[in-house]
């Protein structure tokens, strides 16, 4: 694993602001251009547009990476978002870690992991579980080398503007 590259490319972590969607909806777009999909925002990507409130109301936070070009500019070119389950139970979920293609593999990525696991963990949660798109074989590499496990579970999904197919993943505090 890469120690975290966020300071290192000048990278900007934050919690999201209403101002964000636009960028934030655009860079998820991105990622699923790469995977011949768009965005649903009237169907499995719909949280996108309450930014960041959906989350706040579940307990929970989104964070956006921010990179300033030339012209001053603010562009969304990372997100996480972190949220209670069953806060009793002490679970929690991540969704919507998603990275800028140009950013992948250097690092960055690990200090977004790095800030959600930080998150769960200091507000006692004993485990975090979420779905991740089978298509996605990179992430699934990535979240396995933080010690993310799947139970073979896989579900079917068709909110979004083609089927597509879900694992779960999960991490047991006692197992870090």
């Amino acid at each position: 694993m890469r120690p975290n590259s966020i300071q290192e490319y000048n990278l900007k972590l934050r919690s999201a602001t209403v101002s964000d969607r636009e960028g934030v909806i655009a860079l998820i777009d991105s990622v699923y251009a790469e995977y011949n999909d768009s965005v649903c925002l009237e169907g499995a990507d719909a949280d996108l547009l309450a930014l960041p409130d959906y989350y706040h109301r579940l307990g929970g936070e989104f964070w956006v990476l921010i990179e300033t070009d030339t012209a001053g500019d603010q562009i969304v070119v990372g997100t996480h978002a972190a949220f209670a389950i069953d806060a009793e139970a002490q679970r929690c979920g991540f969704r919507r870690l998603y990275l800028s293609k140009r950013l992948r593999g250097l690092g960055v990525g690990y200090g977004l992991m790095q800030v959600a696991l930080d998150w769960a963990w200091e507000r006692g949660m004993r485990r975090i579980e979420f779905w991740s798109d089978v298509r996605f074989e990179r992430a699934h590499r990535f979240f396995e080398g933080f010690g993310f496990r799947r139970d073979g579970r896989v579900r079917e999904m068709r909110d979004g503007l083609t089927p597509y197919s879900e694992y779960y993943f999960y991490l047991d505090r006692a197992d870090v």
